[in-house]
């Protein structure tokens, strides 16, 4: 570790600098470096913090069920921003949108510091000469007359210059929590023609989501994303048939996911926490020939297939090796590298992001497994949580409800926030999901259900209905009452309505 102080905002060690500036209220952080690669750095505030202060802190991409206001936690990583809490008021600290670092805090009795990690893979980025900005440290203070929750979202609304969000409310159906993978054109269809019946807003037409499983990676191309499997005989006609049905299109994709018969040099170093499954890999996004092959598929689903809506998923876990859930001792293992080192993994990452968004046209995109704090300005939804299920109510309680409650903040503020679906079936007690489904639709954030269609009765139709007319109007964000000292809200104020959930009894 090397330590340094300056008077005149410069810090140097050998060719490395770090240069800090302060406009318009916030600090504005460089790193320049001629030929030594660099891993990390830390800003250290020296100040006493009070005692009886509760703390809360983002997260790395999803949120995993884990969000709450706590107590001190000195060596709780707190991602991107946190947000204090001294009995009165909530007070932000974090930085902006768009960093070339990942960031992350720490509070302790005795200070705060700032851990700006540069890595390019899992070694020191070579900038060669490059000056690049790192962090811009936002800090807020509450307004008068501001809710707890509008402290926080107005906080949030500060960290991020060009938010992307879509015209209208995004809402609709996908076969993502009964198929498993495991669909065809046909249910696809089906899916489709109950979502139509039961959506009655037809200047906003919902959006019929073909989840994973239409690929095929034995297409005869470097690609998996070129041409459906056998269940999936053409992907461009399906697409017109989801549109004559009243609906539009949407299509699941992960990017980065390859079959071990293209280049060599195109191909990520193994990790022991890849999911990638047998003859796949993990294409290197800084490689010339790897973006063309995204920015073609892309513009295949979109331009000639006719597909209205990509949600692009796990292209931080592809790059980085890991879940944000395991992201508390370091974002990816040490000493692997990209083909081309001199860009950090946020860097890396953001440049992929700005790719597909420029590629998918007027296309709109949904971010999963997506890092939030990277991807605002070029994807119009993030799933802001980990997977909700249509198997275990548990799941969904956890995931879905914690991450609405602790993240929808996000929502307008850097894109449109999804806390993943309703997923109906029988092995779920309808008056739990019933319950979920009340409160996404009241939310203004995005609303998608995932059920068979042979599982809906004149029961789920009534409901559905009233739902996806709801979320398909724009509205007021959703506030969590109780979420100061639940982290699994019950009571949520919706615009002038109060509602109350039991989230434990069927």
């Amino acid at each position: 570790m090397i330590r340094s102080r300056s008077r005149d905002n410069v810090w140097r060690h050998k060719d490395v600098s770090v240069m800090t500036s302060i406009k318009d209220g916030m600090l504005k952080i460089s790193l320049g470096s001629e030929s030594t690669p660099v891993l990390q750095l830390q800003l250290r505030w020296q100040q006493r913090i009070p005692e009886n202060r509760r703390f809360l802190g983002d997260h790395w991409e999803r949120s995993y069920g884990d969000m709450a206001w706590t107590s001190m936690f000195p060596d709780k990583p707190m991602p991107w921003y946190f947000l204090t809490f001294d009995g009165s008021q909530i007070y932000g600290h974090g930085v902006k949108t768009g960093a070339g670092a990942f960031c992350h805090w720490y509070v302790d009795p005795f200070g705060v510091s700032l851990i700006m990690d540069v890595r390019s893979g899992g070694v020191g980025v070579e900038l060669k000469g490059r000056v690049l900005e790192l962090a811009t440290v936002v800090e807020y203070s509450p307004r008068a007359g501001e809710t707890l929750y509008e402290n926080a979202c107005n906080f949030v609304s500060r960290l991020c210059d060009k938010p992307l969000m879509p015209k209208q409310p995004i809402y609709g159906a996908g076969n993502s929590y009964y198929a498993y993978g495991h669909s065809s054109q046909d249910q696809i269809l089906d899916d489709s023609k109950l979502l139509s019946d039961l959506s009655g807003n037809k200047t906003n037409l919902p959006f019929s989501l073909i989840d994973m499983g239409w690929e095929n990676p034995r297409n005869g191309n470097l690609s998996n994303w070129r041409a459906g499997n056998e269940r999936f005989p053409d992907m461009g006609r399906l697409a017109d048939k989801i549109k004559k049905l009243g609906t539009r299109p949407g299509i699941w994709y992960r990017p980065l996911l390859s079959h071990e018969g293209v280049p060599e040099s195109w191909i990520l170093p193994y990790r022991e926490d890849f999911t990638t499954g047998e003859g796949k890999c993990i294409l290197d996004p800084t490689v010339p020939e790897v973006q063309k092959q995204i920015e073609d598929d892309v513009k295949l689903m979109t331009s000639k297939w006719g597909y209205e809506l990509i949600k692009y998923d796990g292209t931080t876990h592809d790059i980085l090796g890991r879940w944000g859930k395991a992201m508390s001792e370091g974002v990816t293992d040490e000493g692997w590298q990209f083909s081309d080192k001199s860009r950090t993994n946020a860097e890396v990452l953001i440049n992929l992001y700005r790719l597909i968004h420029k590629a998918a046209g007027q296309a709109l995109l949904m971010g999963c497994n997506t890092v939030g704090h990277l991807c605002a300005g070029h994807v119009h939804v993030q799933r802001i949580g980990d997977n909700t299920s249509g198997k275990e109510w548990t799941i969904t309680r956890k995931m879905g409800v914690n991450s609405l409650a602790f993240r929808a903040l996000q929502h307008g503020a850097f894109f449109a926030v999804d806390a993943d679906c309703v997923g109906l079936s029988n092995q779920i007690p309808w008056k739990l999901n019933q319950q979920w489904l009340d409160l996404l639709a009241a939310s203004g954030t995005t609303l998608f259900v995932s059920a068979d269609a042979s599982y809906i009765k004149d029961k789920q139709k009534a409901a559905l209905q009233v739902a996806y007319d709801r979320a398909s109007r724009p509205q007021p964000l959703v506030q969590p009452l109780d979420w100061i000292n639940n982290s699994c809200p019950t009571r949520w104020k919706a615009g002038e309505e109060f509602l109350e959930f039991n989230w434990w009894a069927a």
